[in-house]
């Protein structure tokens, strides 16, 4: 019996620690969560230098180029998509783009899922060109499918998006082989392109491969997002 006491003492003394253990390490997942770094939405630019593409002539070269489907609406400068069942990509068709900074600010619905479509073909979006992901996820770790990454390659340093409902603001700029992204007033991703000498997350084709040039397109992926300031600049 005097074997048998010691033996049940430590068990229930390393039980107990385990247990102690892991309360430790939720209760700091669930500080941390909540000691993340809040941002807010940055102004629109101004100056002549900037092109509002949701006013005046601009606002006819928006096109759904998926299909013949009435997915979105223009109103007083407010892009607005209700979401449909499949997805679906609204581009601006006017002109491609290369080397640019862009503005844009976007309000979403709960569990909604979008995404700006920089460089991108009007034909195949998804693989000829790169997504900047806009997701409700707020409070979430960073990942490569979340807020404010480049979808399914690169990781933003923080998940600085803020809750359904309310305004966020992003700042996307490309030059050369640099990718840039700022939301609501942080720096949270840096891409060098000429590094992806080979074949990322969903793409077969290195991304350092991909096209310098393209279109922008909005994502219709099931959700309601309204999107307005949408600015743009070339370099």
């Amino acid at each position: 019996m005097w074997m048998r006491i010691p033996v049940a003492l430590m068990l229930v003394f390393l039980y107990g620690h385990i247990n102690l253990g892991c309360s430790l390490f939720s209760m700091n997942q669930s500080e941390a969560s909540e000691r993340m770094p809040v941002g807010s939405p940055t102004p629109a630019p101004s100056g002549s230098e900037w092109v509002a593409l949701l006013e005046g002539e601009h606002e006819e070269h928006w096109e759904n180029v998926s299909d013949n489907q009435d997915i979105f609406k223009i109103e007083d400068g407010i892009l607005h998509i209700p979401g449909q069942t499949n997805t679906r990509y609204i581009a601006y068709t006017q002109q491609a783009f290369e080397d640019f900074e862009l503005h844009v600010e976007f309000r979403l619905a709960n569990s909604t899922n979008s995404g700006v479509f920089i460089r991108s073909s009007l034909e195949d979006p998804v693989f000829a060109g790169m997504e900047i992901q806009v997701i409700d996820d707020h409070g979430s770790w960073p990942s490569n499918q979340g807020s404010g990454s480049l979808y399914d390659v690169a990781t933003p340093m923080f998940n600085l998006s803020l809750p359904a409902g309310e305004w966020n603001s992003m700042r996307i700029r490309c030059e050369g082989a640099t990718l840039t992204v700022h939301m609501n007033g942080w720096k949270v991703l840096e891409v060098d392109l000429d590094l992806l000498t080979m074949p990322v997350g969903k793409f077969d084709t290195p991304l350092a491969e991909l096209p310098r040039d393209g279109y922008l397109l909005l994502q219709d992926h099931g959700g309601e997002i309204w999107y307005r300031n949408i600015l743009i600049k070339t370099l």
